[in-house]
């Protein structure tokens, strides 16, 4: 194995970039207080992009996936337990493959 100076390089700028775009978000935030609606979209954000991520998954796994999608969904509001939903969501998957659905 050898080692490519250029891999090397585009990881190291790669990684020092993100390392910067996320302490100048922490920077401004300190230096300068948000508008209220700004605080708002950022408290929804992570939601958004957990949607993004799990959207597509469900859309492609069928009605196997989109009832195992809501039973979860079902659970964590029943519950509030982040363990029970996915532990549900899991179960319900797992039986109806096993189902052949």
């Amino acid at each position: 194995m050898t080692l490519r100076w250029d891999v090397l390089l585009a990881i190291l700028g790669m990684a020092l970039s993100t390392y910067m775009l996320r302490a100048g978000g922490y920077a401004l935030l300190r230096a300068f207080r948000p508008p209220p609606f700004v605080i708002a979209m950022l408290s929804h954000i992570p939601g958004c992009i957990f949607v993004a991520f799990v959207t597509p998954a469900i859309v492609m796994g069928g009605p196997s996936a989109a009832l195992a999608a809501a039973c979860t969904m079902g659970v964590m509001i029943g519950t509030r337990s982040y363990l029970l939903a996915i532990a549900s969501g899991v179960a319900v998957m797992w039986l109806l493959r096993g189902a052949g659905l």
